[in-house]
C-alpha cells in the first residue's frame, strides 16, 4: 500500500512539474493588458476602503483585535508561542468575487509577535532598505534606497523565488510610513515597476519589458501595521499581488502551487523579521531608531 501511495505521489509530482514547465515555456507570450490593470486597480481601491477604515482605531488596530473572543484568544496564543499566523483574504463587491480578466489576485494577511523589542527598533529594521538583501536573503538579492524624504521612500529590490522554476525580478516600490503615537504605526508599499530578469546569472542577463514576461508577478501592494504592547511588538502585513492567470485546464494541477508562493513569501518575511529582532542582529537599528 505504501509503495502505491509513493508511486502515486511521484507520478502526480511529475505531472505537476511537466505542467509547470509547459506553462513556463508558453508564458513568454503573456502580456499585462489594460483591462487586467483596471480590474486590479479597482480591487485595490475597494480593499483600501476597508483597510483604511481601522487605521486610526487604536483599540482595534490589528486584525486579531477584530476577531471574535474565542478565535482571538486562540490566535494570540499561537502568536505568543512564536508562530506566524497567515490567513487568506478576499475583497468582494456587492457580496460577489471581483473578476480579474487574464489575471489572478493573491490576498493574504499575516501577523507575528516579537517579544522584547520596541516599535522604534522594529521600524528601524524594516526601513533599513539598503541592507534588506542581508536580512532577507535569499528572497532579496539586492536592495537599496533610491530616494527618501522623512517617512517616504522609493526603493529598489531584486527579488528571487525558486520552487522548481527560478524567477528573478527587478522591482521598485513607493513606501509611506505614518507614526500614529509611541506604540502605533503603519506603512503602505506600492510597486511602481516590476521587470522580470531573463537569463539571470548569465553574461547576457537583461530585464524584459514591463508586463511582457512570464507573468510571475505584475503588481504587489503591502499594508503593514505595527503595535507595541504585551512586552513586544505585533507586526501585521496584508499583501495583495497580481499574477497572470493559470492556463485553462491546468488549475487542478498547479493551482495550489501558484497560490502557495505569495503565502510562503509573506510567511518568510514575517518570520525572518521576528528572528532578526529576537537575535538583535541589525547593526543599523539603534542608529536609525534614534530618528523616531
Amino acid at each position: 500500500m505504501t509503495a502505491k501511495i509513493c508511486l502515486h505521489s511521484i507520478l502526480h509530482l511529475a505531472l505537476a512539474l511537466a505542467a509547470m514547465l509547459a506553462v513556463a515555456n508558453s508564458a513568454t507570450a503573456a502580456e499585462l493588458e489594460p483591462k487586467t490593470i483596471a480590474a486590479f486597480d479597482h480591487y485595490i481601491a475597494l480593499s483600501e476602503t476597508t483597510i483604511n477604515a481601522s487605521l486610526n482605531d487604536t483599540q482595534s488596530f490589528l486584525w486579531v483585535d477584530r476577531l471574535p473572543l474565542e478565535a482571538r484568544a486562540a490566535v494570540l496564543a499561537r502568536l505568543r508561542a512564536g508562530n506566524v499566523v497567515i490567513e487568506r483574504m478576499q475583497t468582494l463587491e456587492n457580496g460577489k468575487p471581483i473578476d480579474i480578466p487574464n489575471g489572478l489576485v493573491h490576498y493574504w494577511i499575516g501577523t507575528v509577535f516579537i517579544p522584547g523589542t520596541t516599535l522604534a527598533q522594529t521600524l528601524a529594521l524594516v526601513q533599513d532598505y539598503n541592507h534588506q538583501s542581508k536580512y532577507y536573503r535569499p528572497r532579496v538579492l539586492t536592495s537599496r534606497i533610491l530616494w527618501d524624504n522623512g517617512n517616504d521612500y522609493r526603493v529598489y529590490l531584486r527579488l528571487y523565488e525558486k520552487k522548481v522554476l527560478t524567477c528573478v525580478l527587478d522591482t521598485q516600490h513607493q513606501v509611506h510610513y505614518v507614526i500614529i503615537d509611541s506604540s502605533h504605526a503603519w506603512s503602505r508599499s506600492r510597486s511602481t515597476e516590476i521587470r522580470e530578469v531573463a537569463g539571470w546569472g548569465n553574461p547576457g542577463e537583461h530585464d524584459l519589458p514591463v508586463g511582457r514576461d512570464n507573468g510571475y508577478l505584475w503588481r504587489i501592494n503591502t499594508y503593514w501595521r505595527f503595535q507595541q504592547k504585551d512586552g513586544g511588538v505585533y507586526v501585521e502585513c496584508q499583501s495583495i499581488s497580481l499574477t497572470r492567470d493559470i492556463p485553462i485546464g491546468l488549475g487542478w494541477l498547479i493551482g495550489s502551487y501558484v497560490e502557495s508562493i505569495p503565502r510562503e513569501s509573506l510567511e518568510f518575511t514575517l518570520d525572518t523579521t521576528r528572528q532578526i529582532l529576537a537575535r538583535r542582529e541589525s547593526p543599523h537599528r539603534l542608529k536609525s531608531s534614534n530618528s523616531h
